[in-house]
């Protein structure tokens, strides 16, 4: 039970990296549309995907390592 924290951390940080991906895939699709309004839909569409993605995997990072310097001893400790 200790590590599924860090375990569950990890996996979000997964998925959140494979949304970002397909964003980018879906991104680069929107320019081969020939329909103006697909082109438009899908590109923002994809730039959101994008945007949350990246935003998630960020909090996901910055938690763990604050979780991280917390669990860590201290040098003061040590000594």
């Amino acid at each position: 039970m200790k590590y599924m924290w860090w375990t569950v951390q990890v996996l979000c940080i997964l998925i959140s990296l494979f949304f970002l991906v397909f964003g980018v895939d879906l991104i680069r699709g929107a320019y081969g549309l020939n329909d103006p309004f697909s082109f438009i839909m899908t590109f923002f569409a994809a730039s959101f995907i994008i945007l949350i993605s990246l935003t998630l995997a960020l909090v996901f990072m910055i938690k763990m390592i604050r979780v991280y310097r917390h669990l860590r001893p201290s040098q003061a400790q040590e000594e």
